[in-house]
C-alpha cells in the first residue's frame, strides 16, 4: 500500500527485502492476505522501554516491550537513550544498544540531553558516528537535572544544525509549572486531577514558541514530542508559518483521554506528562492529524504495573508513563478511520511514513517499495474486539484502554521478512531485531 493510494497487489520477498510488487507474483512461501489490509509495518517513534523512573523502572524491558509491539504491528522501536551528566551520550548510546539485545524486532535511539553543555559538541558528532541523529532536551524537570536553560538549548540547537541533526524537545515551561506549585496546598496535591491544573495548555504552548524561536535562529530541525492540546498545536502551526523547521507528534492518550479520567476510583493510574486535557483538545488534536499539521502519532509507551502505581496521598509521588505501544495502530484505526475522521491512507502516512522520513529511516523502512525492508503487517479492518490488559502482551495489569471496543485487529506481523506474529501467536526469538544506523539526511 502507498500512503497516496489503495491498491490490490501481490508482494514478493526476498532477503528480508521487498523484491517484487505486482499481480500474479508466487513464491516458495505464500500467506494469503484476502480481505486483508497490508499496511507497512508500523514505527513507534517514542518509546520508554527499561526506563528507571521515580526510584522504579518502566515494566516492559525490550524483551517484553517489542513482542508486545510485535502483536501490534510495529515493526521499528525508535527508544532513548538514558542521559545522566555523569555519562557521555556516546556511552549511553553504546549501553542502550546493549540493553535492547533481546528485541525481537528492530530498534534505534534518540539521544536524552542531560547535563550537556557548551563545548561538549563532539558528543553530537560521535553519536552520529554511532548511528544516532535526533537528540532529545527537557525545559521542564529541573528538580530532576532534566532541564535544560534556554541559553544551552541555544548553543546545542546550533551544534546540531551543524551537522544536519534533529532536536526533540519535551515542551513544557517550566516557571509556569514551579510558579503555579509553589500555590498548590496539601488539599490540592492530594487530588489526582490537580495534575491538570498543575501543568496546564498554557505550559505547552509557551514552551513551543520559546524552542521554536530558538530553533529558528539556530536553523535547526526541531521536533515537539507529544503534542497535548489545541494551544500547543496552535503555537507548531504559528512556529511553522514563521519559518521554523518544525514537525509534531501527538499520541493516543491525547486522543481519546481527558482529564475527566482522573476522577475514576482508579485515575491514579493515569498518570503521564504532559496532563490530560479536555474533548476540546482531543478534538483538535484529530484535525490537526488530518490536516497534516501534526506529523505523525506514536505510544509515548512507558508502562507501570498497579502496584507500582499505588497512591501514597499525592500526583507527584508517582511514576509518570502510560502503556500503549500494543495499541497504538489498532487504535488511530477504530478511533480515526472507522469513525470517518481519517482516510484509510493516513494509517501508513502517521504511523509509518512519516516517522521514517523524520528520522532517516526512510525508505528502507516506512513504506512497501522495492528494495525497503520487508516489514509488513496484515490487518483485518472489520474484526472488532475488547481491550483487555490482561489479553494485551505488554507487562503491566492496567490498560488506560480497559473495555474501549475497537474496530480493527492485527493477524500478522512481518519484520525483514520474519514472521514475528501471526494468529495470536509470538513467533520470533530474542534477539532477531537488528538494531537501525541512520545518517543524518540533509534538509531541503
Amino acid at each position: 500500500m502507498s500512503p497516496w493510494a489503495v491498491t490490490t497487489s501481490d508482494l514478493g520477498v526476498d532477503d528480508g527485502k521487498i523484491a517484487a510488487v505486482g499481480p500474479n507474483l508466487s513464491g516458495r512461501t505464500e500467506i494469503d492476505a484476502t480481505g486483508l489490509l497490508v499496511l507497512p509495518g508500523a514505527i513507534d517513534a517514542h518509546t520508554h522501554m527499561a526506563l528507571p523512573v521515580a526510584g522504579t523502572q518502566s515494566s516492559d524491558d525490550f524483551l517484553s516491550g517489542s513482542r508486545a509491539a510485535a502483536c501490534g504491528g510495529v515493526t521499528t522501536l525508535v527508544d532513548f537513550t538514558v542521559g545522566a551528566p555523569e555519562r557521555s551520550i556516546p556511552e549511553a548510546i553504546e549501553q542502550r544498544i546493549r540493553d535492547a539485545a533481546d528485541s525481537v524486532i528492530d530498534y534505534a535511539f534518540h539521544g536524552e540531553v542531560i547535563g550537556w553543555n557548551a563545548g561538549q559538541e563532539s558528543e553530537f558528532r560521535d553519536a552520529v558516528s554511532l548511528g544516532v541523529t535526533s537528540f532529545k532536551f527537557y525545559t521542564a524537570y529541573e528538580a530532576s537535572g532534566r532541564r535544560t536553560s534556554s541559553e544551552t538549548l541555544s548553543a546545542a540547537f546550533k551544534a546540531l544544525a551543524r551537522i544536519n541533526a534533529v532536536a526533540l524537545v519535551h515542551a513544557e515551561d517550566e516557571g509556569l509549572i514551579q510558579s503555579i506549585s509553589s500555590r498548590l496546598s496539601k488539599a490540592d496535591r492530594s487530588v489526582m486531577r490537580t495534575l491538570a491544573k498543575a501543568r496546564p495548555d498554557l505550559c505547552e504552548q509557551a514552551a513551543i514558541s520559546t524552542v521554536a524561536h530558538i530553533a529558528r535562529e539556530a536553523n535547526c530541525a526541531l521536533h515537539i514530542v507529544h503534542v497535548s492540546s489545541g494551544l500547543g498545536l496552535d503555537a507548531l502551526r504559528a512556529a511553522r508559518s514563521a519559518g521554523t523547521a518544525i514537525t509534531g507528534e501527538t499520541c493516543p492518550q491525547y486522543l481519546l483521554l481527558t482529564r475527566e479520567d482522573y476522577d475514576r476510583p482508579d485515575g491514579h493510574l493515569f498518570s503521564a506528562t504532559p496532563a490530560l486535557r479536555t474533548g476540546s483538545d482531543l478534538s483538535a488534536l484529530w484535525v490537526g492529524l488530518r490536516t497534516h499539521d501534526i506529523d505523525f502519532v506514536a505510544s509515548d509507551h512507558c508502562s507501570f504495573t498497579r502496584a507500582q502505581k499505588t497512591w501514597h496521598g499525592s500526583f507527584e509521588d508517582l511514576p509518570y508513563g502510560l502503556p500503549g505501544v500494543e495499541t497504538l495502530l489498532p487504535l488511530i484505526h477504530s478511533e480515526g478511520v472507522a469513525r470517518g475522521i481519517l482516510t484509510l491512507t493516513d494509517i501508513p502516512r502517521l504511523l509509518s511514513e512519516s516517522p521514517a522520513k523524520r528520522y532517516g529511516l526512510y525508505p528502507r523502512k516506512g513504506t512497501l517499495e522495492i528494495g525497503s525492508d520487508a516489514d509488513i503487517v496484515l490487518f483485518d479492518p472489520n474484526s472488532t474486539w475488547e481491550i483487555d490488559a490482561n489479553s494485551l502482551h505488554m507487562a503491566t495489569d492496567f490498560s488506560p484502554y480497559q473495555g474501549r471496543t475497537v474496530m480493527g485487529r492485527v493477524t500478522a506481523t512481518i519484520c525483514r521478512g520474519d514472521i514475528v506474529f501471526s494468529e495470536g501467536r509470538l513467533e520470533a526469538k530474542p534477539g532477531r531485531g537488528e538494531y537501525v544506523f541512520r545518517q543524518v539526511r540533509k534538509r531541503g
